[in-house]
């Protein structure tokens, strides 16, 4: 069996820039994941039944989304990270093993998804200038979905 070079119109050394960045991005996205996860099994207080519902849809449209950060980096042929410690090497966002309150799990997601979309706008001119219109797309609703979700979890912090 022979594999077959790839030719999408992006060359080599732009693809590997594209997936490296684009590792960051799904090691930043998964690192949330799980501190999300997390934060969603142990949230207590007044506002656990608005938190507890909140976090599981948000832990579960990261989890989407690191499937898809993933198989794009796979479409450029390159392989995607997938191991603790390779996330840990990569991600700029710092894994928590304590179990905070509740406004300050709400501060961290805040900061985690800002990190994200810092991330994400990081490799966009990368892949813009390759002409990487299926990665700037991706970039773009991750970037998208990151500052909706800041702003709603920013939103919880105001006072009434």
């Amino acid at each position: 069996m022979t594999s077959l070079d790839i030719d999408i119109g992006i060359a080599s050394p732009e693809r590997q820039a594209i997936a490296d960045g684009l590792s960051r991005l799904l090691a930043d996205s998964y690192t949330l994941y799980l501190k999300t996860h997390n934060y969603h099994w142990n949230v207590t207080g007044p506002m656990f039944q608005t938190l507890h519902t909140m976090f599981m849809t948000q832990y579960t449209e990261l989890g989407l989304a690191v499937d898809d950060i993933a198989e794009r980096i796979r479409a450029l042929g390159h392989p995607a990270p997938g191991s603790y410690a390779a996330f840990a090497r990569l991600s700029s966002i710092a894994e928590e093993d304590a179990v905070p309150p509740s406004r300050e799990m709400i501060i961290n997601l805040v900061k985690g998804h800002e990190t994200v979309t810092r991330t994400a706008r990081g490799i966009f001119p990368i892949a813009e200038a390759a002409s990487d219109e299926p990665t700037c797309d991706l970039l773009t609703q991750r970037m998208q979905v990151s500052e909706k979700t800041a702003w709603m979890l920013r939103s919880l912090l105001a006072p009434a």
